[in-house]
């Protein structure tokens, strides 16, 4: 298939691109801003990457995030008749649960950035449903590993600090909370099996995570890897603060994904080499 993704020279998106182009699709690179009108679209396929997504930055300046975020999306899809579209959307539409998240879970944002994901997922459904395009929603949890650049990530954040990239961090809680982190990889190849499973017509949501870890365990993965120790100031916990968050990826499994690269170890491993090449891995301990 012939592939416009947005987004695609970012972090998500340069793995995509590759990904489609190893399945034997053709991506096509937008460079349109989302907040212009677009052409018909000649392409079998949409893969929608581009936004805003900086989850304090939405608290900020929300009415942008929207404008943007879901204003973006509606301009898309009013190029768009009969084709596949696949939107990028996030965990944080969930309302926080001590059990697994299924698509079937009850979203509540709790964020400007988070709202605006779970806005874009009822337009491109309700497209769906009309019978205009065919739409699926891939809810990303922690995406990691392959050479991430966005130090307010947890993994990348402790990676640079053992790289001596940044001076810090700060952890909030006493490290027990736990996350689902997936390699961007693995992401990758969720949107091109999703891609392939799409039909006009109809709408699909997935879940995409695959291992679960606590900032503790990320730290001691990250000391493993690099030999080095992460240095960590201590804060207090935020009041409300999300103790637990899981994947249930059943759904996406039934379609033959499988994430290959995300132990934990290996997106660490992979962050280090990225982040610090020359250094490679340092000692066990």
């Amino acid at each position: 298939m012939r592939v416009l993704v947005t987004g695609a020279t970012g972090y998500v998106g340069r793995s995509v691109v590759r990904e489609l182009q190893v399945h034997g699709h053709e991506p096509v690179v937008s460079r349109q801003r989302l907040s212009e009108p677009f052409e018909p679209i000649d392409a079998d396929a949409v893969v929608h990457l581009a936004g805003l997504g900086r989850v304090r930055e939405s608290f900020e300046d929300p009415l942008r995030y929207y404008s943007v975020n879901v204003g973006g999306t509606l301009n898309l899809l009013k190029a768009l008749e009969g084709q596949r579209f696949l939107l990028a959307s996030t965990a944080g539409v969930y309302r926080p649960s001590a059990v697994a998240l299924t698509e079937e879970s009850v979203r509540e944002p709790s964020s400007p950035y988070a709202a605006t994901k779970a806005a874009a997922e009822d337009l491109v459904a309700w497209a769906a449903r009309s019978g205009r395009i065919g739409a699926t929603t891939l809810r990303l949890f922690n995406v990691a590993g392959g050479g991430d650049t966005d130090t307010s990530r947890v993994i990348t954040r402790a990676v640079a600090v053992a790289a001596g990239e940044v001076p810090g961090m700060e952890v909030y809680g006493d490290g027990t909370a736990v996350r689902d982190f997936v390699h961007v990889r693995d992401v990758a190849t969720a949107f091109v099996v999703a891609l392939e499973a799409c039909a006009v017509g109809e709408s699909a949501v997935y879940n995409v995570g695959a291992t679960p870890a606590s900032v503790r365990e990320v730290l001691a993965a990250v000391a493993e890897v690099s030999g080095r120790s992460v240095d960590v100031t201590w804060r207090p916990a935020h009041p409300g603060e999300v103790r637990f968050q899981r994947a249930d990826v059943s759904r996406l499994l039934a379609l033959g994904w499988k994430p290959a690269h995300s132990s934990l170890d290996e997106i660490v491993r992979d962050q280090w080499l990225a982040s610090a090449p020359g250094s490679g891995p340092g000692p066990s301990r």
